[in-house]
């Protein structure tokens, strides 16, 4: 078994009208692509939730309810893996101006936009990964029903 050498928790987080809340991220001299909000865990973080809950602060001003891991993936990273975390909530608030981060100082980092894509729009999305997106569009009414 390779050793675990990134550990990363992402959010697929909807909004009230069942959008998709996501980053997208434009970069000097590339095509914009979308990101779910999320990133890696910290040793103070205690547990996968509690790390999202941070990330989604930080990235978006936001908080969310509902939180349910629904999906792993794990790539080569080095000589181990990388693991992402995919849980899917519900947005309960946002608050744009809230955030914070180098992402958010440094201009040289590009923008990281807040946009909501509705699910049917998201097969024109470039998200990543794209194995997220495969999921997401598979299982659209299991993960909604969560919240029902």
């Amino acid at each position: 078994m390779r050793e675990v050498l990134r550990r990363s928790v992402r959010a697929i987080l909807w909004d009230e009208r069942d959008q998709l809340v996501l980053i997208k991220r434009t970069k000097p001299d590339q095509a914009p692509y979308w990101t779910s909000p999320g990133g890696g865990l910290e040793p103070t973080d205690a547990s996968l939730d509690a790390a999202l809950r941070r990330e989604l602060r930080e990235e978006l001003g936001a908080e969310a309810e509902r939180l349910r891991q629904v999906f792993l993936i794990s790539s080569p990273s080095g000589k181990g893996v990388s693991v992402q975390h995919f849980i899917s909530c519900r947005l309960i608030r946002v608050e744009e101006r809230a955030r914070t981060g180098p992402e958010f100082t440094d201009p040289s980092r590009g923008d990281y936009a807040l946009d909501r894509v509705a699910v049917d729009r998201l097969p024109e999305v470039d998200l990543k990964p794209e194995a997220l997106k495969d999921f997401i569009l598979a299982n659209t009414d299991a993960l909604l029903s969560e919240f029902s």
